[in-house]
């Protein structure tokens, strides 16, 4: 049921196309990337990292780039996409190396965009709207990749 449940809002998701996009919901990112455990697709790497990972690291990044992105251009986002990082380490129960990798990589995203953008500019907010866009095709493409048991 709960696989069923992550597909049908992916479909639903993928067929919104509001004027301005609105930002990725927890249960949409993190149900495509975990439609269920992947007990075999994560255990086909003899106990390494599963073959989606370069996927959810940069999937990180993009989160990070969000945490500091959408609240410095009015979104009333103060804690959500760290709150979505910390579900996704919670929902994958990364090991001490995957967690901290993954946890760089989230931080990254957010250091390299509070290095460059003070004030919300159109280019910040056009790189907060592309990576609501590119962790949207991420989630449904790791999801039809990896999420099919």
């Amino acid at each position: 049921m709960r696989a069923l449940d992550a597909r049908a809002a992916l479909a639903h998701h993928s067929r919104m196309r509001p004027a301005a996009p609105r930002p990725l919901s927890l249960f949409v990112l993190l149900a495509s990337l975990a439609v269920g455990p992947l007990p075999a697709v994560a255990q086909s790497t003899q106990g390494g990292a599963p073959p989606y990972e370069a996927d959810l690291l940069h999937l990180a990044e993009i989160l990070g780039a969000l945490h500091y992105l959408r609240p410095l251009c009015g979104a009333a986002e103060t804690t959500r996409w760290r709150d979505e990082m910390q579900a996704l380490l919670n929902v994958e129960a990364p090991s001490g190396d995957r967690r901290g990798q993954l946890t760089s990589a989230f931080n990254t995203g957010y250091e390299g965009y509070r290095q460059v953008y003070r004030t919300c500019t159109p280019s910040a907010e056009l790189a907060s709207q592309r990576y609501l866009e590119t962790g949207a095709k991420l989630a449904r493409d790791v999801a039809t990749r990896y999420g099919s048991n």
